[in-house]
């Protein structure tokens, strides 16, 4: 092949090197409404608020203690740590792919020593005219092999070893090449488009890692909540414990003395084992709720980065976004992870496409040979060659067709994997959204109540005292007061995790 036939060959791959076989990927659209639910359980926007998904974790959470925490779990979480490999086994797998883009070039010198097998063939000739003569005469050995011998005997001999010379010599030969085997010609697009799917993995796993990230943030501050929840519940039930343990002594001595019954004492008593048994189990929860932040975190947390309880100071940010539109969920990495997949699955489509078509190959080198090592860049010792080679799918059995309609249902899934990351996202805000618009209601109803339960108890148990109501009055009002205190610390828990899943849902937590 001739250097010319090279080049054409290599201006034809550039010239159709646009031909791509691949569909042509549209964002699929009407997987849900074009604006966030609004009106009625929805609150109203704050027309100043800022983008959730624009505020750093720093600045939307603002305990220190738990700052702290997030960012130890941020530099110690071993899905975090997976989630980073993934990503460099991914990028690694993309230079791979990327490589058939370009001819795999390799030099090569090598030197060759042999012995001169033809002046050794002319001596062992030699050698045989020698002893082919008898008598007494001389044998004569020529340059083509022949003996005469002359003598009383009248023999004449004749030696059959033809060679050049009467010694053997050493031949030597150098060379240098380089060049490229087999590199395919992608006029159809198969190599670019696998080259391209393996990109968009690459890209797909980078948003899988944000993902993580803003999962691991938000479950790092519930879990951080959740011990404070338990914490208070824990202080509630001991201040609680104090009460019925003096109610228990009092009705105890008033039974012994015959002023109350025993009716009275077991009753009192109730509600004092009950308050035991609620420490028992909260210490328990605590401990379990630690642990669980420990392994969220990647290491354990120092004592003064855990809460004491949940009271009203803020721990978050509490603004809403103002007038948001569907499209933020595009923004979101799990959405963004779905769509680079998707397009992936479009690529795979391109080069199952491409398979039905001529595959064209390339093998070409350059390079100097000569007897000497001085010579070998001298002129006339510059070499070349060039194989190209074609391949045409005649029967495969089925095989393309397969792989071709395997990919078509692959990027099927990938649409609806896609469509249902946005659903999911759309309903986790919707959600999130419409516990916001009542969570306000809940805490200011359920801290009225709270306050309403304490202060029946303290009359209820001055009545009782007076001997205006009865102690079962009295026992019910303080049962009312400690689960109104509990269901409001449960409440706050919620107001606050419910903020944090909506900075989550929004795709805050990025930076």
């Amino acid at each position: 092949m001739t250097r010319s036939a090279i080049l054409t060959a290599l201006a034809l791959s550039s010239a159709l090197a646009g031909c791509n076989l691949a569909p042509k990927y549209e964002r699929p659209g009407g997987a849900v409404p074009a604006a966030l639910p609004q009106g009625g359980v929805y609150p109203a926007a704050a027309s100043d608020a800022a983008d959730v998904s624009q505020i750093g974790w720093r600045d939307f959470f603002l305990d220190p203690r738990l700052r702290g925490v997030i960012e130890t779990g941020l530099a110690n979480n071993r899905d975090l740590r997976v989630a980073a490999a993934n990503v460099l086994q991914a990028r690694a797998q993309y230079r791979v792919q990327r490589a058939d883009l370009v001819p795999s070039t390799t030099i090569s010198g090598s030197g060759t020593f042999t012995n001169n097998i033809f002046g050794a063939a002319g001596a062992a000739g030699a050698a045989a005219g020698a002893g082919a003569g008898t008598g007494t005469g001389t044998g004569t050995g020529t340059g083509t092999g022949s003996g005469v011998g002359g003598g009383t005997g009248g023999g004449t001999g004749v030696g059959a070893g033809a060679g050049v010379g009467s010694t053997s010599s050493n031949v030597e030969f150098f060379s240098v090449n380089a060049g490229f085997s087999a590199f395919e010609l992608d006029l159809f697009g198969r190599v670019r488009n696998l080259n391209r799917a393996a990109l968009e993995q690459y890209f797909a796993s980078e948003e899988a890692q944000r993902s993580t990230r803003i999962s691991l943030i938000a479950e790092i501050a519930t879990a951080w909540l959740t011990l404070a929840s338990d914490q208070e519940q824990l202080r509630l039930s001991r201040e609680t414990l104090k009460t019925f343990e003096e109610t228990v002594r009092l009705t105890s001595a008033q039974f012994r003395i015959g002023v109350a019954s025993e009716l009275e004492a077991r009753q009192a008593e109730t509600n004092y084992q009950a308050a035991r048994n609620d420490i028992a189990a909260l210490t328990t929860r605590v401990a379990q709720d630690q642990n669980a932040l420990n392994l969220l975190v990647g290491t354990t947390v120092p004592a003064e980065q855990l809460p004491t309880g949940l009271d009203d100071t803020p721990l978050t940010r509490d603004a809403l976004p103002g007038d948001v539109s569907s499209e933020v969920l595009l923004r979101r990495p799990d959405v963004l992870q779905a769509e680079h997949q998707l397009i992936a699955q479009n690529a795979n489509i391109g080069a199952a496409r491409a398979a039905f078509f001529p595959r064209i190959s390339l093998t070409a080198t350059i390079g100097t040979i000569s007897s000497a090592l001085s010579g070998l860049f001298g002129g006339g010792s510059f070499t070349y060659t060039g194989s190209p080679s074609v391949g045409l799918p005649l029967f495969d059995g089925g095989r393309n067709a397969g792989n071709l309609d395997y990919a078509k249902a692959s990027q099927q899934a990938a649409v609806a994997t896609y469509e249902r990351a946005i659903q999911t996202s759309f309903r986790e805000v919707a959600d999130a959204l419409a516990q916001r618009g009542t969570i306000g209601e809940q805490v200011s109803a359920q801290t009225a109540r709270a306050e309403a339960a304490s202060v029946a108890a303290r009359l209820s148990d001055a009545r009782y005292r007076a001997g205006v109501d009865s102690f079962l009055t009295s026992l019910d009002a303080q049962r009312t007061a400690y689960s109104a205190q509990q269901q409001l610390v449960t409440t706050r828990l919620s107001r606050a995790s419910n903020l944090v899943e909506l900075y989550r849902s929004l795709g805050g937590g990025l930076r």
